[in-house]
């Protein structure tokens, strides 16, 4: 687990509960919380597959968690990229090494649920293809 400081997405990059609090809040316009109200690490290492990190100068800029289901299936949830690393390929290269993890883990499918804005990053530049999904809100 070799970590990067120049934007290189790593697979099971460290980071701490606070910096995924704040990147979060930044890119999904959310309020900040705390790590006692959301513990990323904790989280991620009891539930998740694996997760992607990209940092420059320091900073956690980018950010991918791969949730599965034991067997087959991932799905990435929350994708999130700084505002400075915006509109530069990161989130392309965040899911391309997410994709990479699953598939090395075995599976066999990674799913993404997304608004019809975000369709060209996911379908266009990420390679997914367009499926119908469902929710219910709980």
């Amino acid at each position: 687990m070799g970590e990067h400081d120049d934007g290189t997405p790593v697979w099971r990059g460290t980071f701490t509960s606070n910096e995924a609090n704040a990147l979060h809040a930044e890119a999904f316009q959310t309020r900040l919380l705390t790590s006692q109200e959301w513990d990323w690490w904790a989280l991620v290492h009891r539930h998740s597959l694996g997760w992607v990190t990209a940092r420059r100068g320091g900073a956690l800029t980018g950010f991918v968690n791969v949730v599965w289901d034991g067997a087959v299936h991932a799905w990435l949830q929350d994708v999130m990229v700084a505002d400075s690393a915006r509109h530069l390929g990161l989130g392309t290269l965040l899911v391309a090494r997410a994709a990479q993890g699953a598939r090395e883990a075995g599976c066999e499918w990674l799913h993404v649920d997304f608004s019809p804005g975000l369709r060209p990053f996911y379908v266009d530049a990420c390679g997914f293809a367009p499926t119908e999904s469902g929710l219910l809100r709980l």
